[in-house]
């Protein structure tokens, strides 16, 4: 069972889940005897992905395809996917792949399983685990096509280097004006931190921050720990950040291996949305907040006094360590 991945990108550097994804596909190709080819969109140094396991890169540049576009791009991934007689197409559970994933499918006449986590149950029938429920259960899932697409959960199997020989190929795929439908006017990138997608730490902030003038207090946790900022829904639409940040089931998604609420008493939408989240830290001075019952560790008191302790600590502690 020959497999492919799309290896994601962002300014030409992998994505982190490019990395993760890569170490699940070497692991699932060593227990059925066959090696990885990953597909590159645009990247001049692909050298990085031999450290995951990937054998062979096929690396497409395309202007038109500066910009992410759902139709072109899963156009590109099936036209590599028959060069490679792929039968086995791994993506990743970011916003764009989810896009790619559905539109692959049809292309292939592919089963297509997401959310998934943990390798493949079985390949004889092909049966994967999957999240189900805002991710409050799980299911097992077969996929009888003779082509099959996953796409990997983030931060449900890790990164693991597994160095291979690498061989790069140019790759040219036919794409059609149809591709193109779609219009991109502008693109807004946030520059300068971490974005939300690809932390392992995310730090996010509720009403009971009290207002934009102390916002400053979350930035500085987060500039500590490395960590993304985010916010909930009730903050986005008050205007005090901007609506990029809002995380939850009605915002972004969350999967991070930790996840910090500060002042967010926990809808649950807001917990659907973050449930995915390894480690959840709660500060609230309510102590029947909803997200008391799904934190793995809470403290009630006020964030506005918590969060300078909690940072000075942080930073003490770093100094210690380094």
């Amino acid at each position: 069972m020959s497999i492919l991945i799309y290896a994601e990108s962002v300014d030409g550097k992998f994505k982190k889940v490019a990395y993760e994804l890569a170490s699940y596909a070497k692991k699932v190709a060593d227990s059925l005897g066959t090696n990885v080819t990953a597909v590159a969109i645009n990247i001049d140094n692909v050298s990085d992905l031999s450290k995951y396991g990937i054998s062979k890169v096929l690396k497409v540049s395309n202007y038109t395809l500066k910009n992410f576009n759902a139709k072109a791009f899963a156009d590109v991934i099936k036209q590599a996917s028959l060069k490679e007689n792929a039968e086995l197409i791994l993506l990743s559970s970011t916003t764009d792949s989810l896009y790619l994933a559905p539109i692959v499918s049809i292309g292939l006449n592919a089963g297509f399983a997401s959310n998934v986590v943990g390798l493949p149950i079985s390949t004889a029938p092909f049966q994967v685990r999957r999240t189900a429920f805002s991710n409050k259960a799980f299911n097992t899932t077969e996929i009888n096509t003779n082509v099959k697409i996953l796409s990997l959960a983030k931060n449900s199997y890790g990164v693991f280097e597994n160095a291979t020989t690498l061989t790069e190929e140019t790759f040219s795929p036919s794409l059609n004006d149809t591709d193109f439908n779609v219009k991109i006017e502008s693109v807004e990138k946030t520059t300068g931190q971490v974005t939300i997608a690809d932390a392992d730490i995310v730090v996010s902030g509720g009403r009971g921050l009290k207002g934009p003038e102390n916002w400053h207090l979350l930035e500085d946790l987060a500039t500590v720990l490395g960590a993304a900022t985010a916010c909930s829904k009730p903050v986005s639409d008050l205007g005090w950040r901007p609506h990029s940040e809002h995380v939850g089931q009605t915002g972004k998604p969350v999967a991070a291996n930790l996840y910090i609420a500060l002042g967010i008493s926990g809808a649950i939408q807001h917990i659907a949305g973050i449930n995915a989240s390894k480690i959840k830290v709660v500060i609230n001075t309510d102590a029947d907040a909803p997200f008391f019952k799904v934190a793995d560790y809470g403290i009630v008191g006020d964030a506005l006094e918590i969060l300078p302790r909690l940072t000075q600590k942080l930073v003490a502690f770093k100094a210690q360590n380094t």
